[in-house]
């Protein structure tokens, strides 16, 4: 089962972030969707207008999926995200699943990575 929601987990979120939000949530998402973005507005619509709204400001940017983590059902995702003017961003995304495997809540942290580091560590 936690293989599953991984997948499922990467799948919602890639196949939003490449430009089709609305067919993730055909997919993907339950009854409800909670959100915990301060950017983006609670449910569905404001999910899909928000990622719409990315892919037309945004259409060359990429996204690497580093680590996917389950623990009963939720799941967090560790990614590297590259936009355009080569900026690059670490992003820390979870999602709670229902009974019926589908997502229904959301939480995430970006952080830019920056040009220098006081240690010799990547973000990653």
């Amino acid at each position: 089962m936690s293989t599953d929601l991984k997948e499922k987990a990467i799948a919602f979120y890639k196949t939003a972030y490449l430009g089709n939000p609305k067919k993730a949530v055909e997919l993907y998402v339950g009854e409800e969707y909670i959100q915990h973005n301060p950017d983006v507005e609670n449910g569905t619509e404001g999910f899909i207008a928000y990622f719409e709204r990315m892919q037309t400001e945004y259409p060359d940017k990429s996204i690497e999926f580093v680590r996917a983590i389950t623990e009963g059902n939720l799941v967090a995702l560790h990614t590297h995200q590259t936009w355009p003017g080569k900026d690059q961003y670490v992003t820390m995304d979870f999602f709670r699943f229902d009974q019926n495997g589908k997502i229904v809540e959301h939480w995430d942290a970006i952080q830019q990575i920056p040009k220098t580091s006081k240690n010799p560590n990547t973000m990653y």
